[in-house]
C-alpha cells in the first residue's frame, strides 16, 4: 500500500463486512472484492469497519481480524486502507488503533461516542486525542456524521486549531447535508492541506463544487465507475457531464429512499451488481426484503447499472 504521506483523494469506498446467512463474517470473499472494487469499479481507497462496514455491531476481536483481512488482501492492490476505529470505550478505541498501525493500515478514523456523549468541542478533541496518540505514526481522520451520533459539535468549529492539539489529524469524513458546514471547513482550512472527504453520495458534486478533495461513501461499492466519470468531468471542467452523471447517481438514490435504504439494502445492492455474496447484516437489522430488490433491480436495470436483458417493460432511462 501507499506510504501513509500520501494524501487521502479520489473515491473511498465504505466496504461492507461479508457475513454468512449465520451472521459469521464470510472472510473467504474480501480477496475477490478487492479485485472488483479495483477492477471493475475502479476504486482503490477503503474505508474498513465504518457505518456500511456494520462496524458497532462488531467485537473488537472480529474488527480486529476484518481490518487485517482488508489489509492483507489489499495489499500491492490498494492506494490506502483507513480502518474506523471509533467505540463507546476509549480503551476499545485506543486498542484498535494500536493495532491497525501494527497490521500496516494508512490511517484511522473515529466518530464521536454517542451514548455518553461529549457536549462540547474541548470534551471531544480530548476524546480523539488519545485515541490518536495509541496510534502516533498514523494519519487520523474525523468521522462527522451528527445525524447518526446525535454529537452535534459543527465541524468547522472542531477543525479550529485541531491539529495543535493531534498532531497526526491529516482531515474528516463530512457525512453531513450541511453544506455552509463543511465550505467553511474548506474555506478556513485552506492553507492545512487536509484531505476533505465528503460522505453524502447524492450531493457529492455540489461539495467537490465547495471543495471536497475526495468522498467515502457506500455507493462506490458498486457505482464506483459512474462516479469516477463525473470526477474525471469535473476535473475537465465539463460541468454539464458531471452534473448528467450526479442527476443519474440521484436517480437510484432517490428511488432506493422512497423503498427504505439503508445498510441492509446496500449489502442486497452490492450482491446483485457484483454477483458477490455479502450475505444479510447483523440483527438488530434484518435483510431487505424480496420486493426491495426486485425492484432495486429494475431500476438499476433501467439505469443501465445492470444489464438489460431481463428487463421486461425495455424502457431504458441509461445514464450513459
Amino acid at each position: 500500500m501507499a506510504s501513509p504521506k500520501k494524501k487521502l483523494q479520489g473515491l473511498v469506498a465504505a466496504t461492507i463486512t461479508p457475513m454468512t446467512e449465520h451472521g459469521e463474517i464470510n472472510f473467504s470473499v474480501i480477496g475477490q472484492y478487492v479485485d472488483y472494487l479495483v477492477e471493475e469499479q475502479g476504486v482503490k481507497n477503503i474505508f474498513v469497519n465504518g457505518t456500511t462496514g456494520e462496524g458497532l455491531s462488531l467485537s473488537v476481536s472480529e474488527r480486529r481480524q476484518v481490518a487485517e483481512a482488508w489489509v492483507a488482501k489489499g495489499r500491492n492492490k490498494l492506494d490506502q486502507v483507513v480502518i474506523h476505529v471509533g467505540a463507546l470505550s476509549l480503551k476499545d478505541s485506543q486498542e484498535l488503533a494500536r493495532h491497525a498501525a501494527e497490521i500496516g493500515a494508512d490511517g484511522i478514523a473515529v466518530i464521536a461516542p454517542f451514548f455518553l456523549k461529549p457536549w462540547n468541542k474541548d470534551a471531544l478533541i480530548n476524546f480523539l486525542k488519545e485515541v490518536a496518540a495509541a496510534a502516533p505514526t498514523l494519519p487520523f481522520y474525523y468521522y462527522h456524521i451528527p445525524a447518526l451520533t446525535g454529537v452535534k459539535i459543527r465541524a468547522e468549529e472542531l477543525l479550529d486549531g485541531i491539529q495543535d492539539k493531534i498532531p497526526t489529524f491529516q482531515g474528516l469524513k463530512f457525512s453531513d447535508t450541511d453544506l455552509l458546514d463543511f465550505g467553511q471547513c474548506v474555506d478556513q482550512n485552506r492553507q492545512q492541506q487536509f484531505a476533505f472527504l465528503f460522505g453524502v453520495d447524492e450531493q457529492l458534486l455540489s461539495a467537490l463544487v465547495m471543495g471536497a478533495t475526495g468522498a467515502v461513501g457506500s455507493t462506490y461499492n458498486y457505482m464506483g465507475k459512474k462516479t469516477n466519470q463525473m470526477l474525471e468531468a469535473f476535473k475537465r471542467k465539463d460541468f454539464s457531464s458531471a452534473l448528467n452523471h450526479q442527476f443519474c447517481i440521484q436517480r437510484f438514490i432517490n428511488f432506493v429512499l422512497k423503498l427504505g435504504f439503508g445498510v441492509s439494502q446496500t449489502k442486497a445492492i452490492m450482491t446483485l451488481v457484483s454477483g458477490i455474496p455479502v450475505g444479510p447484516p447483523r440483527p438488530p437489522l434484518q435483510k431487505a426484503s424480496r420486493e426491495f430488490i426486485d425492484n432495486a433491480k429494475a431500476k438499476l436495470k433501467s439505469l443501465d447499472f445492470l444489464s438489460s436483458t431481463d428487463l421486461k417493460d425495455g424502457n431504458l432511462e441509461s445514464c450513459s
